[in-house]
């Protein structure tokens, strides 16, 4: 028998580190089903830079087969307390949240904090002198200025229910916070989307581009983003020109916009907003107003300073009104950070805090960009994907992972599990035009839980690949408030989520992506199963005796193979599909 959840109470936290000047104050604020909220107070007789406060707790390690955290990616198994690094969370990268999981997919432990906007240490370590997991935050590890006040809640959820639960809950609350409340999704958001990356780089071609623009829309592709490259000639992968954003390449940008909205699709642009390069006139502009000149791609934005701010936010103000832009890719926010020779504020500079200037220069991109045109789309990618960033950005994309059908699985359940309604998209799928229909299929297929990104040559793929992806990105886009609105459940973390669901009121699609043995433990009409592996058999348990169901079988270019009845009785039964297919299953009356 599986032991309860352990419950933390407020003599189990200790708060120690700090100076004598700061004294600390816990309480709870709510203790309600196993989830307790702490508020926690840091109260200085003067205002001083504190030295690191941590708040620290242990629970036994019962049932616990791994642990969650936001980018983790390949990496959540139990990690020893003599080897695991703490784990960063600031505004630009991660989100301040910790689950451990249990062999049964539960919740074991799952510890979030409110402050999402300054640099916070967090673990979860497993000592194997007790076998207990020692859980901390770690606080004013960087804070280079003076404080007074400070103040921040800690929930703590030991409730028994499915792991992804308990995140999608936290995702719920930090939203009841007046700083991090999520800006509006649009419908353009929430569209399948043709990118230039993968299949051009940098070698950006107006007439390639649009007629690959109007492959992609017969294909079910309704948004492109220009990526790197429109900018400038230079094809080095470098960012020595970045700065300036003056289209050199794609020259007459406006008119491209407008072709390409002729053919039906929104456009987006991509800026790397941190990076000046040396070679751009912004570089000798803003010289000695940067965080680093040392970064390994280009030096490096201070937005502590209202001057850089503004002219950040002038570009794309501009680009929006003069070229009728759509939506950005707001890329590299991660890199606005404390370097080793960053300087502290100086007389110029309206903050002291880089991340609360960065919070500062974002809530500004978003109101003057909305205030153009509401429906404007705003980009970010993993790791920058935490509550903060959903004030200002409305799709969240899995971080580069070229090729890596596994890797943008996991990536897009990881972020779905917290993003509320903020668009969740896959990273862009790329695969070998010589590759087989089945295989280019696995890259598509793991992506349709999340929004799908699509980074291929179209003139240049073979029919087969054609028919493939006009055929799962027409499910994709019929099914599409099932994607984006159902209650989704990942299933084995440590198995890289084999199996995936997403139900609502009328259907439920299952995602099985290895031999597997797949549980339905709801009672459904209509049933979709995706073969999303090269094996045909799928092997299912159902918790209920379902009854009969037309089954109606496609191979992955949407060819009907087979339509036959089957019985889905309570226990195990099993289906045969083609590699990449698709079962649909409706309820026999």
């Amino acid at each position: 028998m599986i032991k309860e959840n352990y419950t933390i109470s407020e003599k189990d936290i200790t708060i120690v580190g700090g100076s004598e000047n700061f004294s600390s104050n816990l309480k709870v604020v709510s203790n309600e089903n196993n989830i307790t909220i702490f508020d926690i107070n840091i109260t200085g007789e003067k205002a001083e830079i504190p030295a690191p406060i941590t708040i620290k707790w242990k629970i036994p390690a019962h049932n616990v087969k791994g642990v969650w955290k936001p980018t983790t990616d390949f990496a959540k198994r139990i990690q020893a307390d003599w080897e695991l690094d703490h784990m960063e969370s600031r505004i630009s990268i991660d989100a301040p949240i910790i689950n451990l999981f249990g062999h049964d997919d539960s919740n074991r432990l799952t510890f979030a904090c409110s402050n999402a906007i300054n640099k916070l240490e967090l673990n979860a370590r497993y000592r194997e002198e007790d076998d207990y997991f020692y859980c901390f935050i770690n606080l004013f590890t960087e804070t280079n200025y003076e404080v007074k006040d400070f103040n921040i809640q800690l929930r703590i959820d030991t409730r028994n229910v499915h792991f992804s639960e308990t995140l999608k809950d936290v995702s719920k609350w930090w939203e009841s916070f007046d700083n991090l409340q999520p800006t509006s999704v649009p419908e353009s958001a929430l569209v399948p989307l043709y990118s230039t990356w993968y299949n051009f780089h940098q070698n950006l071609d107006e007439d390639k581009l649009e007629e690959e623009c109007k492959l992609a829309y017969d294909l079910g592709y309704k948004a492109i983003i220009v990526d790197d490259g429109w900018q400038t000639k230079d094809d080095n992968r470098g960012y020595d020109y970045t700065g300036d954003w003056e289209p050199d390449r794609l020259d007459k940008t406006k008119e491209f916009v407008a072709k390409i909205h002729k053919i039906g699709m929104k456009v987006g642009f991509w800026y790397s907003v941190p990076f000046c390069g040396h070679k751009s006139k912004a570089y000798k502009r803003f010289k000695g107003k940067f965080l680093t000149e040392n970064h390994r791609w280009a030096p490096v934005f201070d937005p502590r300073y209202p001057d850089v701010r503004a002219y950040l936010i002038n570009i794309y103000k501009s680009a929006l009104i003069e070229w009728d832009l759509d939506g950005f890719k707001l890329d590299f926010i991660d890199d606005f950070k404390h370097y080793p020779e960053t300087k502290e504020k100086t007389p110029e500079m309206d903050y002291h805090s880089i991340n609360e200037a960065v919070d500062r220069l974002l809530t500004d991109v978003i109101t003057t960009l909305k205030a153009i045109k509401a429906d404007v789309f705003i980009e970010f990618r993993q790791k920058y994907v935490g509550p903060a960033m959903r004030k200002y950005g409305n799709m969240f994309r899995a971080f580069d992972c070229p090729g890596d059908a596994t890797m943008n699985r996991i990536r897009i359940a990881d972020i779905k599990m917290l993003a509320g309604n903020t668009a969740v998209h896959s990273d862009m799928i790329t695969w070998h035009k010589e590759e087989t229909v089945e295989v280019a299929a696995l890259q598509l297929v793991n992506t349709l839980f999340g929004v799908p990104q699509i980074s291929i040559l179209l003139k240049e793929a073979p029919q087969s690949h054609l028919r493939m992806i006009k055929f799962y990105t027409n499910y994709w886009n019929e099914n599409k408030v099932l994607f984006t609105e159902g209650k989704f459940t990942p299933f084995n973390p440590l198995l890289n989520y084999p199996q995936k669901q997403i139900i609502n009121a009328d259907k439920m699609i299952l995602g099985i992506y290895d031999n597997y043995v797949s549980e339905i433990n709801e009672q459904v009409e209509n049933l979709d199963i995706l073969n999303a592996k090269l094996s045909e058999t799928i092997i299912l348990k159902s918790k209920f005796d379902l009854g009969e169901f037309t089954a109606t079988i496609f191979n992955c270019e949407g060819e009907v193979v087979k339509t036959t009845v089957f019985k889905l009785n309570k226990g195990i039964s099993s289906l045969e599909a083609p590699a990449c297919g698709l079962i649909q299953l409706t309820k026999k009356i």
